[in-house]
């Protein structure tokens, strides 16, 4: 059964941790595994979506405000994006930028 965790380990989005053993040798990244098309596709996407999509843009933008770095913010949103995506093709419905919002009211 598909669930959202797999989603961003099969585009290669999810965070690999590079150790052995015990010893841990960096910090964890996003490797080359999983479908390079997909990781690209996702990560150019999310360039134009940092600007433009109200809820990727807000999402962007709260996470280089807190420091971190563009290419780390960028991954972030790309695997925001590809939750989402997940959620409406699960439940079948449109994508509304306005849908937290109205769970507050």
């Amino acid at each position: 059964m598909p669930t959202p965790r797999r989603q961003p380990a099969y585009a290669g989005l999810a965070p690999l941790p590079r150790a052995s053993g015990t010893s841990v040798h960096q910090r964890p990244c996003i490797g080359h595994s999983g479908n390079g098309r997909l990781r690209t596709a996702l990560s150019l996407a999310t360039l134009s979506a940092a600007r433009f999509n109200p809820v990727i843009k807000t999402f962007y933008d709260r996470l280089r405000a807190g420091g971190k770095p563009a290419k780390v913010a960028r991954c972030a949103a790309a695997r925001k994006r590809l939750h989402l995506a997940f959620a409406l093709v699960t439940y079948q419905k449109d994508f509304d930028p306005l849908y937290r919002q109205q769970d507050a009211a």
